[in-house]
């Protein structure tokens, strides 16, 4: 994992009377426990993903509750996990970052709203929405609509949220549906606190286990005719039962307001954004009081239109804040109101954008554009307008300092193993000219920024060869597809490479085998070295390749550029059809040094002797031409002026961050590039043996360079 949860996981024993301080996630990791689950799974990945890191870490105090948790290889498999829900009083929960998580599960998920469950199931999903998403721009709210799952969108404090899980299971259970609760990245890591409550085991558990099955009860399966029986009972009977339960239990919330022929309609979510955008206007305060009446849906799915009813009537028009297109919300709260023959004005998108992240700028302007519009009594608007110019007529001035600045795209970590294979693909591409590249979900979908520029299309999480199925047989040259193992596992297995072996394909497939599920974290997989557990889960990308019945299969250490260049033009100029899978092998650069890192850092405690590999340019050899800079892309390979009054141009420079992978040297050698870098070891407690071959070197290189002996003295 990518840090220790030691901390958090003490945080988890707290009982009746203690105080809770921590992240948003954590309270909901917490909320859980004092729900009453009896099992938890899910996909790492996302904020959200700390969820299960932490039950991950936290698995004796879990076992004391009698908690099972499953680290699932997708999607589905977290959701087809709440299939124990349908038939049996338990608790459980899932978790998987969307929008694209839950594109995987759909079909599991489908499965599970049609029958209802009878257990409260709960899918926590990270909404990674707006420009710091790393996803497709779509909502989960369309999947709540479609299947008949409620939809919670807790306001953004610690709470809050903690209610909604609770209440969250007992929503399920009273209306026999799922429950979908989104935390957007503010929600999972907004701090504060909250009065927690004794951890309880699950009316079954590990440690209070079922007896059996109930009676078969066909009524209970996904399946025609049931199914027909089972759309009418979401509607006629699970709908109103959650509506009434909402209402009863208040989870949504109303603020009151002075300003009373106007109202905000806001995602939960949303509400720290809106009152923010309405403190600096002058009309709320640091504590959530508003002069603007707020109706505030904790619940986003389904709404209830007696609230709704309830809000608006009286006013003149009110403002619905809901991120994202199409505008559901708006359109069922118009359709709510002209039944009830209730005239009041209703706005979205307008003041606000039909698209992106509702960020703070974005709220600030659509809330003064909607007062402009509403002139509400007692206001002066044409003042908010004014403060609101006032606050806009600082940002260009900001925005202007930044603008010197230079790009920064995101790329791979020094010494990444999956660099240098873009590098070979580079230069085996010279020979054999460019060929379509389907890129991936994960670290190497970096190479299609610069330097690199690789990568025609990007399908979906393990679906590169998938994807170019139907461009081989179209195009003179092979393709190559890109996975990483853990696509492999996720979904590249089956919808990749056994598809390709039925329908007896053409290609070349390059699985970077780095160990981890780096891009989210570095969670274990079917193929790591060690499990959560320790102990080596026991399964192998080579064997499991091997076994599909791929013949061609090269297995190449990443960093030897040369040895996977050579491969590569083999794999793109074979005579032989069918698959050729490459199994780039190299251990993720960041989880191996923290690994070494601690590893030396004992070393050098005990006194002992400790070597680092470090790489470096000379300054006389290097032409300047900075090939190798555009071949390897490392961030430590950089550029500093030449020593060399008579050449102009900068000479290439390894700077300290180099983590001694050796990608530079392997470039130069495999690329025929000059032979300016140098490689030195730098030692740490050196013995007598290393002091004795320092002082034999620096005397025969003095003898040979006396420029040495004056460098010395």
């Amino acid at each position: 994992m990518e840090r220790s949860f030691k901390t958090e996981v003490e945080s988890l024993k707290l009982g009746n009377g203690d105080v809770f301080r921590g992240e948003g996630i954590l309270a909901v990791t917490k909320a859980l426990l004092q729900s009453g689950v009896s099992y938890v799974g899910g996909y790492q990945g996302a904020p959200v993903s700390h969820l299960l890191d932490v039950m991950v870490e936290a698995e004796d105090l879990l076992a004391e509750l009698g908690v099972h948790v499953e680290t699932c290889t997708n999607e589905a498999s977290a959701a087809a996990m709440l299939g124990a829900s349908i038939n049996y009083p338990l608790r459980g929960a899932v978790t998987w970052k969307s929008i694209v998580g839950t594109n995987v599960a759909a079909d599991a998920l489908s499965n599970l709203s049609s029958p209802g469950v009878l257990g409260g199931a709960m899918i926590i999903i990270g909404e990674d929405y707006g420009e710091g998403a790393s996803v497709i721009q779509e909502r989960s709210y369309a999947y709540a609509m479609k299947s008949s799952m409620w939809l919670l969108d807790p306001r953004p404090d610690l709470p809050t949220i903690v209610r909604c899980v609770e209440k969250g299971f007992e929503l399920s259970e009273a209306s026999h549906a799922p429950v979908m609760l989104e935390l957007r990245i503010r929600a999972c890591h907004v701090t504060g606190e909250f009065p927690a409550s004794d951890n309880r085991s699950g009316a079954a558990s590990g440690l209070n286990k079922l007896e059996g099955p109930p009676r078969f009860d066909y009524a209970r399966l996904a399946h025609p005719p049931v199914t027909f029986i089972q759309e009418r009972l979401k509607v006629e009977e699970r709908l109103p039962a959650a509506r009434k339960f909402i209402r009863e239990q208040k989870l949504n919330e109303f603020v009151p307001g002075d300003l009373s022929d106007i109202g905000i309609v806001v995602m939960g979510g949303l509400t720290n954004s809106v009152l923010r955008a309405l403190s600096r206007l002058g009309l709320a305060d640091l504590y959530g009081q508003s002069r603007v009446p707020l109706h505030v849906l904790n619940v986003a799915y389904p709404l209830v239109p007696e609230e709704v009813r309830e809000f608006c009537a009286g006013k003149k028009h009110v403002l619905v804040v809901e991120e994202g297109y199409p505008d559901y919300i708006e359109q069922a709260i118009n359709v709510e109101l002209r039944k009830a023959d209730i005239q009041t004005r209703v706005t979205g998108k307008g003041p606000l954008p039909n698209t992106g992240e509702y960020s703070s700028e974005v709220l600030l302007k659509g809330v003064t554009a909607f007062l402009a519009q509403a002139k509400p009594a007692g206001l002066d608007t044409d003042e908010i307008v004014a403060r609101s110019a006032r606050i806009f007529a600082h940002m260009p001035a900001a925005a202007a300092s930044l603008r010197d600045l230079p790009p920064r795209p995101p790329t791979f970590c020094t010494g990444c193993p999956e660099r240098p294979v873009f590098s070979a693909i580079k230069l085996a591409q010279r020979e054999v000219g460019p060929t379509h590249i389907s890129a991936d979900i994960g670290c190497h979908a970096f190479a299609t920024f610069q330097p690199f520029n690789m990568g025609n299309s990007i399908l979906g999480y393990g679906m590169s060869l998938a994807s170019a199925a139907a461009v081989g047989p179209n195009m003179e040259k092979r393709p190559i597809a890109v996975m990483g193992d853990g696509g492999f596992w996720h979904n590249g297995v089956i919808t990749g490479v056994a598809s390709n072996l039925f329908n007896k394909g053409d290609g070349v497939l390059i699985v970077m085998q780095n160990g981890y599920t780096s891009a989210t974290g570095l969670q274990f997989m079917p193929s790591s070295k060690a499990s959560r557990a320790g102990a080596a889960p026991g399964m192998d990308v080579e064997k499991t390749l091997r076994s599909l019945g791929v013949t061609w299969l090269r297995k190449v250490r990443t960093y030897s550029v040369s040895t996977m260049t050579k491969t590569l033009k083999e794999a793109l100029r074979s005579a032989e059809h069918g698959l050729k899978v490459i199994i780039a092998d190299g251990e993720c650069q960041l989880a191996r040094q923290r690994r070494v890192r601690a590893e030396n850092a004992q070393k050098l405690a005990a006194g002992k002797r400790v070597t680092r590999t470090k790489f470096g340019v000379d300054d006389e050899i290097c032409t300047g031409d900075h090939s190798c800079i555009r071949l390897s892309g490392c961030p430590s390979l950089t550029v500093k002026p030449s020593p060399d009054p008579l050449r102009s141009d900068p000479v290439a420079s390894v700077i300290e961050s180099c983590v001694g992978c050796g990608l530079c040297g392997e470039v130069a050698h495999a690329a025929v590039l000059c032979p300016s870098f140098y490689r030195a070891e730098v030692v740490s407690n050196p013995g007598w043996r290393d002091r004795l071959l320092f002082w034999l070197r620096r005397r025969i290189i003095g003898l040979l360079d006396p420029r040495m002996d004056e460098a010395a003295a």
